[in-house]
């Protein structure tokens, strides 16, 4: 399985980016698939994941959606009232193991994109 990131950018507090999460290799269907996000010295953390249903990092909850196409095998995660603290590499994530039910954890998943940058500006 790979995973291809995109849609990052810099963008101004209070705008909206996309992200694209394009999985190839076989279906992902039916297993948590994930964002994360790493700012400069400070750990990976948490976004939000997809599998039935969704979760969200409280810091993002209410401004953040998380989504997945399983026609084209792509998860997305649209970001609308960035705030400069957002700024970081996101990652996307899945995993290999259909009856998991833990899916905010780094170590929960398998599989991992590249990274794709998205600074907020004030």
């Amino acid at each position: 399985v790979q995973l291809q990131a995109s849609g990052g950018g810099l963008v101004q507090a209070g705008g909206s980016l996309r992200l694209s999460c394009a999985a190839s290799g076989r279906t992902l269907s039916g297993r948590f698939m994930g964002w994360f996000r790493q700012a400069p010295g400070k750990e990976r953390e948490f976004v939000a994941s997809i599998r039935t249903y969704t979760w969200y990092a409280d810091s993002v909850k209410g401004r953040f959606v998380i989504s997945r196409d399983y026609a084209n095998n792509t998860l997305y995660l649209q970001m609308n009232s960035l705030r400069v603290e957002d700024t970081a590499v996101y990652y996307c994530a899945a995993q290999e193991d259909p009856t998991s039910f833990s899916g905010s954890r780094p170590t929960d998943y398998n599989y991992w994109g590249q990274g794709t940058q998205v600074t907020v500006s004030s």
